[in-house]
Order: structure tokens, then sequence, then C-alpha cells
């Protein structure tokens, strides 16, 4: 037999061995379908005999692995041109799977074909030049009239296009899947109850934090009404209606009840969302626990409440004070002022001294009673000013005599050392008058038994002031 990639219409007597001149002609008969076959550029069509040996090696096979057909036929077997660790595993997973050994070679390639088994399967050929490809490859076994295995036909289709394809899909589905778990990740790690649901309000999707604000698992949240898990269904569902009409919802707040009738406050933020196409696939939601934030806003309500009542109680108690407390200072200065007028007789000179000091003091005193009982100066915390001018000796020797009568007690000495040149100063008499006083009132205090209080008194200049002495 001439090692020639002769035409189709003698491919009968190419791959008929020890077969009769009958069966050559009814394959002769098959002519132009064999040449079509045979000579197509897109499919590697390789006959061989039924020991393997390559008796047909078409123009397909001979673009796809580089060989001329004369460089193949009568020299080796389809094995030889196959990748030999693929032919190793295919030995050793027909063996298992059929329960029968079978060798790493020709037999590995042809072995389901000869059992009559259909077969078709992946291999990666290795060309002339030594580079691969992946090829898909059909195997029938060919047969003569008495159903003797005469050969095989292995017709195979390039693969790498299709493996190109497939390992991009696969990337793809790797990126989608890595996509996913981070998105996923996102979605579960967010401190907030995370939810979608179609336009109908049903949920499709929840985070962990939803399954612990209602109780239920993701499998019974999915499929349920949004509605369902709150203590107002009514306002549950008109949330839905609200984002859908307007886009979304910010800080609307539910009351979520779990199974065994926990509740929890929440304020949702909620926005749709489309597919590409722009079609409205439904709401996503962001609930966040606000339960202790209601608490204390009640706690301060509360708080208000109390502090209310008690400003109510400080007027009433200020109020009542004002009439005790006026009532008889009233009744001091009235009787001072009768006996420092002389309507009761005549007084010694330091009778009238005391007198007047009495009077004094108890103007004073019902000037800052007043300051006290001014709610209005109380609450807003300041004091109106009135300024006029008074002759500063007699205003800080006024001051002296207030606190004569506690220093006198403890035989404390009061003196005053003024400068010469003091003059009219322009103050607020009364509140000048109360810091001496309680500067005066301090010195006593803090001065021996016996001891001495000295107030002096001297013009600064206006950068000075505010500086101690």
């Amino acid at each position: 037999m001439p090692a020639t990639n002769k035409p189709a219409a003698d491919l009968s007597a190419a791959v008929v061995v020890d077969g009769d001149l009958g069966h050559t002609e009814a394959l002769l008969k098959a002519g132009a379908l064999q040449s079509a076959i045979f000579n197509s550029a897109n499919f590697s069509s390789i006959a061989t005999d039924a020991k393997g040996v390559i008796q047909i090696f078409n123009v397909g096979a001979e673009r796809m692995l580089g060989y001329a057909a004369v460089e193949v036929m009568n020299k080796i077997t389809p094995a030889d041109i196959s990748d030999p660790g693929e032919l190793i595993s295919r030995a050793k997973a027909l063996s298992a799977e059929l329960g029968t050994p079978i060798a790493p070679g020709f037999e590995a390639l042809v072995f389901k074909a000869s059992r009559g088994i259909e077969d078709i399967y992946e291999l990666t050929y290795v060309r002339k030049d030594g580079t691969r490809f992946p090829a898909v490859v059909s195997v029938t076994a060919l047969r003569d009239v008495h159903d003797t295995i005469i050969g095989y036909l292995l017709i195979g289709t390039d693969n790498t296009a299709r493996k190109l394809v497939e390992e991009e899909r696969a990337k793809l589905d790797q990126r989608l899947r890595d996509q996913h778990f981070y998105t996923r990740s996102l979605i579960e790690s967010n401190i907030d109850a995370l939810m979608t649901t179609d336009p109908r309000g049903i949920i499709t999707d929840v985070n962990k934090q939803t399954e612990a604000l209602t109780g239920c698992t993701r499998d019974e949240l999915i499929g349920a009404p949004f509605k369902n898990h709150f203590t107002d269904p009514g306002r549950a569902e008109a949330g839905i209606h609200r984002v859908l009409a307007e886009g979304k919802v910010t800080n609307y707040e539910l009351t979520a009840r779990t199974r065994d009738g926990k509740l929890t406050v929440v304020s949702y933020n909620a926005t749709t969302f489309h597919d590409r196409d722009r079609k409205l696939q439904g709401v996503v939601a962001a609930a966040r626990d606000i339960t202790e934030l209601k608490e204390f806003e009640l706690a301060l309500q509360v708080k208000n409440a109390e502090l209310e009542e008690a400003s109510r109680m400080k007027s009433e108690f200020l109020a009542n004070m004002s009439h005790e407390l006026r009532t008889p200072l009233n009744a001091i200065m009235g009787f001072s002022e009768v006996l420092k007028d002389g309507m009761l007789g005549e007084m010694t000179e330091q009778q009238r001294t005391f007198i007047g000091n009495i009077f004094s003091s108890g103007q004073h005193l019902l000037a800052l009673i007043n300051d006290i009982l001014d709610l209005s100066k109380v609450e807003a915390g300041k004091m109106t000013l009135d300024l006029e001018p008074i002759h500063a000796s007699s205003l800080f020797a006024n001051s002296l005599s207030i606190v004569r009568e506690k220093a006198m007690l403890r035989r404390i000495r009061l003196a005053m050392d003024a400068s010469e040149g003091l003059g009219s100063i322009q103050v607020d008499p009364r509140k000048v008058k109360q810091i001496v006083y309680n500067l005066l009132s301090n010195a006593v205090k803090f001065t021996r038994d016996g001891g001495q209080v000295t107030l002096h008194t001297h013009r600064v200049p206006r950068s000075a002031v505010g500086q101690a002495t």
C-alpha cells in the first residue's frame, strides 16, 4: 500500500486491510461523502489499521499537527502524537472504571471504541514542532462485514478557542465569586442590619445583623414580607411605599420585634436599586439600633420635667421668701428711721450713729434681697449696674461700719487708710459696697482675736485694674 494521502475515492482501499472486493465496492459508493469529510480542513481525520498504525491522515490533520501525510502513514500511531502523561492518566482512569488493566498507549485511546462503547474525550495533541493544543476526539471502530475490527477512525477538532473561552469564563466566574465574597463580607461586617426587598416588599436578602434583629434565620426571612417583623406593620409597609415613590427615605423609625417579644427601636435609611438597564429591582435598607438613644431621650425628658418642677418650686419658694424677708426688714428700717428722725425723742450722737448704721445696713440688705428675689436676674445670670457719682471715702467708711459689730466681738480694731484726693467715683454704690463688705468680712473672719484690719484705698492707673496687691 503506497504511503500517500490519496483522494477519498481510494479511502476504502487504504482502510480495508484483509477486506474483499465486495466490501471495497461498498465503500466506494460512499466516496462523495467520504471526500467531504476526509478532505475537510476543519477536522483532523486519522484512520488506523487494527494495530493502530496510521493509514489515512487528512488535510485537516496536516494543518493541525504540522505533519505531511507521508511522514506518519504506516509509520506511527495516534499515541505517538498525543501527550504521554495524559495517556498514562487515561489508562489508569479507564482501568479503574472498567475493572481491567489497560496499557498507557494506543490501547488507552481506542479501548472503549473496541468494546462498542461511544467514546468522545479531550486530549492534548503534540505538533511536529513540539507545540501542543487541546483537541476533542471522537473514536469509532471500523468493522468488516463479519463485524471484525479492521481499524479505527479518530476525528478531532482543535479545542483551543473553546478552551480559551472556558478559561476566560472560569476567570470571570472566579472574579464574580471573589466579588460576591467581598461584597458579602462587607455586608456581613456592617454594624447595621441590612436587607433587600423586591418592589412588593418581600425580603430577598439579609445579613447576620438582620437575623439578630428579628430573631429569624436568613432562610426564614427570605421570601417573607418585610412588614411582618415590626410592631407596626402598616408603618413598615408605608416606609417601603415611600421609598418606591421618592427614591429614598432617611431616619425612618420602626420598632422591630423578635419572635420571643424583644423590641428594638431602629432608624432606617433606604433607597431603591436597579439593574444595568435601569429596571427597578427593589429596595435596599439599613437599620441602626437606636434603642439606647431613645432610652436616653426618654430619660432626658424625665429629667427636664424634674428640672421644670424644681424651677417651679424654686419660684414659689422665692415668692414666699420675698414676703417673709421683706416684712421684718421693712419693720426694722421703719423703726430705725423713726428713731433717726427724732420722733421718739432726742438721742445722743453715738445713738444717732448706731441708728444710721442700722438704717444704712437695712437698705443694703433690702437691695440684696431684691436682687436675689428678682427671678429674671437670677435666671439670666447677670445684674444691671446702676452707676452714680459717690464720694469714695464715705462709701468705704459705710462698708467698715457694717462689719464693725462683728469685729468688736473679737476685739479686732478697724481702720481706714484713704489716700488724699480720692474724691468722687462713678460706680454702682450697692454693688461696690457688697464687694468691699465681702472683703472686710473675710478679713475679720481670718484675723486673730485682738488684731487689726485696715482698709487701704488709693487710685491706680486703669492698666493696673484687676491686679492683686
